[in-house]
């Protein structure tokens, strides 16, 4: 299975719902990839308002 990402919260899944969000909204049009380790002390996960850690596509079409 193909990697996808949540149209909601942006987080990369490989599965049909989202473990983060719950959404079933997932798309495998997207570009761009960001892994956050440590949400707290990131100013790349502030800026993007990510608050766990994981991968995450940057732009989800």
């Amino acid at each position: 299975m193909t990697e996808q990402a949540c149209r909601e919260c942006h987080r990369i899944v490989e599965g049909v719902v989202c473990p983060t969000c719950g959404s079933s909204s997932l798309s495998k049009d997207w570009s761009g990839y960001v892994v956050i380790i440590d949400p707290k002390k990131s100013i790349v996960a502030e800026k993007l308002g990510i608050t766990l850690p994981g991968r995450y596509a940057l732009k989800v079409r």
